[in-house]
């Protein structure tokens, strides 16, 4: 049996789908799983333990990908706060199940099958396209497991993947199921609908300072100062480091001898050019040229150039590819016309009528460019060598301050900021660089721990150390009256404009016209085309789409508009049902439909058998694991 189900999920479209599978159902982990003992087991299921040993690597497996995702090296703590820990248990502990369930079947596989699967394996083949024992030896080194204990691993993966295969393959959609989906994805509504115009339908009559301060006791909570800190930041960047450069000055005159040619400004001409068949061709229309009785417009009309293709526009002369045309047309004198000229490409003929004279700059011109030019080169090489250095003296117990006196960089100190960046008034308290990564690192629960170097763009680095925290404070009533107000005033008017929703769509609904409620709700009166469930037409939002198809033919609803200030009153006005499916259409929803279907089977499975067979989580071996018990 499981022989047959092993062969069945070598094919192509169960390895389709099971790649489908392992990238949207994580529940088991049969990649990841090696076997080990340690002080004890972290979870159980049935009489098949996980042990530390699984979940570390299995733990560090996912702390890898997840780093190569994020482009930096996610520490233990930053992916428990993922959940990584958890999805990581799952996966075990779902794996093992299958597993479980797998022996109480009475299935297995032999050594030597196993055997000849690694014999066979293209990972494991030499030059010569043979099993390398070589090879699979070094594997072996690398992942730290003996070749008995990579058949045992071998086995238990092939294991899962058969118990899982033999869901896959036979999976099936029901047709009826497949109607139904067709039915719903293609069944069209038209709808009537009509905006509620909140300056024309509803009036919010100004409050008085009784009901204000009533809004106020009710959300005071929400009126409270954010929680500002104080803190120091040391930067580090090439821009500081080249403020201290001292550039010799024969080091720029040496720098600009090999680069001035990328100093000047070169000539500068714009070019027409005629190209012909042959160089017989291009005689003649020279020679009648020369003799006025055809001007420069004629010859290219004759030879069938368009104007965009005469005009090579305003160029330099490496911008020209052609060698030959590039001296000709350079030596010309302006509005004059070239000889023949027997280019690379093509015969041409061409005639200069602009041109911008270069500018040739001496090292007094550019000395400073140089310079600067030189102490950015310098200053980027540095930059890791200082940050070095800075992390040599914070481990020696120099602050920020003293560090950044020493080596001459910036350090700014902020009285207070929130985690935004803003200062009590409101303005950047780091308006000249992006404070994002900083203040996050201000904010963040390890504050007080030994904080690493935030990067910044540009190979930039900043040090922070909080100095203070002030906690969030009450504000007074008259600080926040004019923002009371303004809340009172938006939730009187939303209150308004739904109980009026609701009035006019109880008059639709009792037999009144779309356009008899127009002039109560301030707006005209709109119609839609024919649209299904996934048309998102102009001016209706998602939340009315999905209302109107939750209407019966005939019947009113209301929802809120598309840019979230009012309501939409709206009436179905039709419904059309879908089609009868082509087989062809069947058959398209059917792959579309099967992963998904296959998936919800396999999580039903696994959840039962984690039920049948037990599955139990050892909290206090998984703390120890994760080293986040008091011990």
């Amino acid at each position: 049996m499981l022989e047959a189900m092993r062969r069945g999920a070598q094919t192509l479209v169960a390895k389709l789908l099971f790649a489908i599978l392992v990238f949207s159902f994580a529940i088991w982990g049969v990649a990841d799983v090696f076997t080990g003992w340690g002080r004890g087991s972290i979870a159980s299921v049935g009489h098949t333990p996980i042990t530390a040993e699984e979940f570390n690597r299995s733990f560090q497996s996912e702390l890898d990908q997840f780093s190569r995702q994020a482009n930096r090296r996610l520490t233990p703590d930053e992916g428990r706060a993922l959940g990584l820990d958890r999805r990581v248990l799952n996966q075990l502990v779902g794996g093992a199940a299958i597993e479980q369930h797998a022996h109480n079947l009475g299935l297995s596989l032999s050594d030597q099958s196993i055997v000849d699967m690694v014999m066979n394996d293209p990972d494991f083949k030499g030059a010569d396209g043979h099993f390398s024992r070589q090879g699979f030896e070094a594997f072996l080194r690398q992942v730290g497991l003996s070749e008995k204990g990579f058949i045992e691993l071998r086995k238990r993966d092939e294991l899962r993947t058969g118990m899982i295969g033999s869901f896959v393959i036979s999976q099936t959609v029901p047709k009826p199921m497949l109607e139904t989906i067709f039915a719903y994805n293609n069944e069209k509504r038209t709808i009537e609908y009509i905006d509620i115009n909140p300056e024309k339908a509803v009036s919010v009559p100004e409050p008085d300072e009784a009901k204000l301060k009533e809004r106020y006791e009710a959300g005071k909570s929400s009126f409270m100062t954010p929680e500002y800190r104080k803190f120091e930041v040391l930067f580090l960047s090439a821009d500081d480091l080249k403020k201290t450069m001292e550039i010799p000055d024969s080091d720029v005159a040496a720098e600009y001898e090999k680069t001035k040619d990328s100093y000047n400004i070169p000539e500068k001409r714009r070019i027409q050019q005629i190209a012909f068949k042959d160089r017989a061709a291009a005689e003649e229309a020279r020679k009648a040229l020369a003799d006025g009785t055809k001007s420069f417009g004629d010859v290219a009309k004759d030879a069938g150039a368009k104007d965009t293709d005469v005009d090579l526009g305003l160029v330099t002369k490496a911008q020209l590819i052609d060698k030959k045309i590039a001296e000709a047309a350079f030596a010309l004198e302006r509005d004059k016309i070239s000889d023949v000229i027997e280019g690379t490409f093509a015969t041409v003929i061409v005639r200069v009528t602009q041109i911008e004279p270069g500018v040739i700059r001496t090292l007094a011109d550019v000395k400073d460019e140089v310079k600067d030019k030189l102490a950015s080169d310098k200053a980027r090489f540095m930059v890791q060598d200082v940050h070095d250095h800075v992390e040599d003296a914070r481990n020696a117990g120099k602050t920020l301050k003293e560090i950044a006196e020493t080596m001459k960089l910036t350090h700014k100190e902020v009285e207070a900021a929130d985690s935004r960046g803003l200062k009590p008034d409101g303005q950047a308290a780091l308006s000249d660089i992006d404070s994002r990564k900083i203040m996050e690192t201000v904010f963040s629960p390890d504050t007080g721990l030994d904080q690493q170097a935030v990067e910044l763009p540009d190979n930039a680095y900043a040090w922070v150390n909080t100095l203070a925290t002030e906690p969030p404070k009450q504000k007074t009533f008259e600080e926040v009256k004019d923002e009371v107000k303004s809340q009172y005033m938006t939730s009187e008017r939303n209150r308004l404009i739904s109980e009026l929703a609701a009035k006019l769509v109880e008059r639709v609904n009792g037999g009144e016209s779309m356009s008899a409620i127009e002039a109560a709700a301030g707006g005209t009166l709109q119609k839609t085309e024919p649209i299904t469930r996934t048309t998102l037409p102009q001016g209706l939002s998602q939340s009315a789409v999905a209302q109107a198809f939750a209407l019966q033919k005939g019947r009113a609803g209301s929802a809120e508009t598309a840019d979230r200030q009012s309501r939409v009153v709206l009436r179905v006005a039709d419904v059309i049902p879908a089609s009868t499916p082509s087989k062809e259409d069947l058959d398209k929803l059917a792959k579309e439909t099967a992963p998904e279907l296959s998936n919800q089977v396999l999580t039903e499975y696994t959840e039962a058998l984690k039920r049948q067979l037990g599955a139990t989580v050892n909290e206090t071996e998984l703390k120890r694991v994760l080293g986040t018990s008091e011990e």
